[in-house]
Formats: C-alpha cells, structure tokens, sequence
C-alpha cells in the first residue's frame, strides 16, 4: 500500500473488504465543522510529541520533524491553503495526513500511544477553555459598559414595576446595575465550568490506557491543564464540561432575553424611555416612518436556539453506554453554534450600550403615574407610630380617592390627607417626592443615588481584578 491514506477504508488497514460508499462519507464525515478544532489539534500534538520523546517512545529527531511539519501545517490553515478532504473523515486524519506527506515515517510515529478517542476529547477540551476565555473577558466588558450607562443615570428616576404594573420609583442606574449582577454570576459560572473543562482527556487512548510508558502529567503540564482525568473509560466518553457549558451559556442568554425585552418596551414609542442607535436597528420595508430594534429582538429568538442545543446535548448523551460513541461526533455542531452565538451578542450588546440615549424626561413623568410613592406614605405612616396593616389600608383609601380625582398623591392638600390618617403632617410632602422616595432607600442593595454610586466602585473594583 503506497499511500495508507489515499482512500478511506486504506486507513482503517485491510479489515474492510470494501470500500465507503460516498453517502457514508458525507453521513459520517466531521471534517467540514470540525475543522475549527485545527489549531487546537496541533497543539495537543505537539505536546504529545515532546511528552513521547521525553519518555523515550519516539526519537528526538522524529520530534523535531513533527514540529517542523505542524508549523507548516499550521500556516497553511492560518492563511486558507489547506486543503480539506471528505475522503479522510475529520480534522485528525486530514492534519496527519499532512504531516506524512511532509515529514514521512516520523508523522505515521505521532499517533503512537493515542486515539481519536482521547484526542478529539483533549482538542474540545482546549477549544472551550479558549471560548470560555473569551466569553469572560467580554461579559467583563458588557459589565463595564453598563456600569458606565448606570453612572450617568445615578440620579435619573423611572418606574420600578411589579407585574408590569407601576410599584416604587427607582433609579435607571439601579435597574441597570440588576442586570451587571446578573451577568457577574454568569461570569461565575463560566468560570466554574472552566475548571471542569480544564482536566485532560490525552492517555486515555481508545478506552482502557495505553502499553505505552506514557507521562500524562506532563501533556497535562504542557498544555496547562489542571489535572488529568482519572478514569480513562470515562475521559473519552465524558461530555459533561460540554453540557454545563452550554446550561451555563443558556442561563446567560436568558439574561440577555430579559434585557432585550425591556429595550423592546422601552424603546417603543408608547413608553419612550430610551432610544438605541441607528446602527442597531433597521427599518421597514413598507412603512418609511419605522425604526426596529432588531438587534434585542434577534438576540431574544437567538435564546431559544440555545436552549435546544442544551436539550439536543442532553438528550445526544442520555442513552449512551461506555465508552466513546459515534453519536458523540453530534456534540461539536450545536456547541459550536452556542459558543458562536454567545460571543456575537456579547460583542453586540456592548456596542449597543454605549450607542443608548436615555429619555430621561419621560422616565419622570411615567414614575408619577401610578402612585409610585404610596409605599413611602404607608411607611412615613408607620414610623408615626400606626401599624403597617392600618398604615397599608388608610393609603389605599387615598389611592382611591386621587383616583377618583385624578391626581397624584403629592398633589392632595395636606388637609386632605389627613382626612385619611391624623398623623400626616406637611413634612409628609418631602416623603411624597420621587426623589425623596428614592433617597429614603439608601442601603446596600437599595436605589438610592449614593448606594448606586457605592456599587459602581464595587463592581469597578471586581472588574479590575
């Protein structure tokens, strides 16, 4: 046989008395997805290629014709010459079919020791270490970017809402500053997955170990990984990292789902709080006078693609024996799309926020709608003594009547109010005020201005970490 891999069944040796047809090909082939995993490939080779000379299983001189091969395998990939073939099934056999065309005897000798088994487990392994990374560092800049809307906005008074129905007034930058914690506990989660992630797979070969005096902490070493994992049944068929990866992504796309639905609202001429910039919207193709947020509706659809492929994972891996399965080639199309999605909205929801231009106008004027301040009135009225049940039902009774008389309860003379409580007294009125009401919550966690500004510092202080 001149050339082992010149034809596919060639590669699995003459156990097969006939060759692929070329509907299995294109059914079984990874080549054209999996590829991505190229760069990642050469690395774990290269350090399975030092660890097997420093153990003696190949020479230094095969060694060092395996690296000069993978660097030019390697540029070939960065600049789009290399050539990728159906007919040798994935980014493993195309890449070491390179490396024998290049280097000859010594590209055949890498493979000592390994299977595509742990190989392809240790590539995914380094790729979702890298978008993890990734991901961390632009949650980190999503973060900044809404911190910094929120400082503007420290002051600017809305609406809070319960039910979509007007409860307290707050600030925009404390509202803002809710979905900074959320994504800060999505940086968190990302960053446990990592370390799950983060253990190598290489060494366990096709199932059981290999006869080889191998050194896996040393691939382990080279590579950076933490650890090494510890079953070799369970290292090539084990995709849990990729699992919790994807529930951690699906979590983070819910938040970015929350956020867009209120830019949705907010934007919508009827609410008017916020505009968002040209750039991120688009227009109609009938209608002249439209202006769509398309960016925060897509990125809401965009959530419901990943949470599929958190189910198609889940269910990819619900009824499979050990060790490593066929079936397991399904895992890179769905984790790659999420990891893809993911990236794309983080980079566009930080752009997005900075190009946002406040009304703050209008967030004023939708605070004093509602009776946002009747909580304070019932509280002013508890600390004159009156127990919260009678407090909370003699403000419902004022309610009751500026809605009879359309007003709002900072507009009812004093004498009124009293009507309703005789502890009310003209201090009441500073109570009744939204900035008042916003100020009187000043607690860690709560929306006033300066416990905003205080959890500015602290979330600036996490960012520079």
């Amino acid at each position: 046989m001149t050339d082992q891999f010149a034809k596919k069944a060639e590669a699995w040796s003459a156990r097969f008395s006939e060759p692929v047809s070329d509907l299995v090909k294109r059914y079984t082939a990874s080549v054209f997805f999996d590829k991505r995993l190229a760069l990642f490939d050469i690395e774990g080779s290269l350090a399975h290629a030092e660890m097997l000379a420093a153990q003696g299983i190949i020479s230094a001189q095969d060694r060092a014709e395996i690296e000069r091969g993978m660097a030019h395998i390697r540029a070939e990939i960065e600049a789009g010459n290399f050539e990728w073939l159906l007919d040798l099934e994935d980014v493993h056999l195309n890449i070491e079919k390179r490396l024998t065309e290049l280097v000859g005897d010594a590209g055949k000798r890498l493979h000592t020791g390994r299977s595509r088994n742990d190989q392809v487990a240790t590539d995914i392994r380094l790729y979702m270490r890298a978008a993890i990374d990734d991901i961390l560092a632009l949650l980190n800049s999503l973060r900044g970017a809404l911190t910094d809307l929120a400082e503007h906005n420290a002051d600017t008074i809305m609406p809070g809402f319960t039910h979509l129905q007007v409860a307290q007034p707050v600030t925009f930058g404390h509202h803002l500053l809710a979905y900074v914690e959320m994504f800060g506990r999505d940086a968190e989660r990302m960053q446990d997955t990592r370390r799950r992630v983060n253990r190598l797979p290489l060494g366990a070969a096709a199932l059981a170990g290999t006869t080889f005096p191998i050194d896996r902490l040393r691939v382990a070493k080279t590579l950076g990984f933490e650890d090494v994992c510890h079953n070799s049944l369970d290292a090539v068929s084990d995709r849990d990292f990729a699992i919790e990866f994807t529930a951690a992504a699906s979590v983070l796309m819910m938040h970015i789902s929350r956020m867009s639905e209120e830019l949705v609202t907010w934007m919508s001429p009827r609410v008017g709080f916020i505009d968002i910039a040209d750039r991120f919207c688009t227009g109609s193709s009938i209608m002249p006078q439209k202006k769509n947020p398309d960016v925060p509706e897509l990125a809401r659809g965009k959530t419901g693609r990943v949470y599929g492929h958190l189910m198609g994972l889940l269910t990819l891996m619900k009824g499979q024996p050990l060790a490593y399965n066929k079936d397991n080639q399904e895992d890179k199309e769905p984790l790659f799309d999420t990891v893809d999605t993911v990236l794309d909205t983080l980079r566009i929801f930080t752009d997005m926020a900075s190009g946002i231009t406040v009304k703050a106008e209008n967030m004023r004027a939708a605070a004093l709608q509602g009776y946002a301040t009747a909580t304070d009135l019932a509280d002013y009225l508890v600390k004159k003594g009156l127990p919260f049940r009678d407090a909370h039902e003699a403000v419902a009774h004022a309610v009751r009547a500026c809605d009879d008389a359309k007003c709002d309860l900072s507009e009812m003379s004093l004498e009124r109010l009293r009507e309703f409580s005789p502890l009310i007294e003209q201090d009441v009125f500073a109570v009744l005020t939204l900035e008042g009401s916003v100020a009187a919550r000043d607690h860690v966690g709560g929306t006033a201005p300066n416990q905003v500004r205080a959890a500015i510092a602290r979330v600036r202080a996490q960012l520079a970490e």
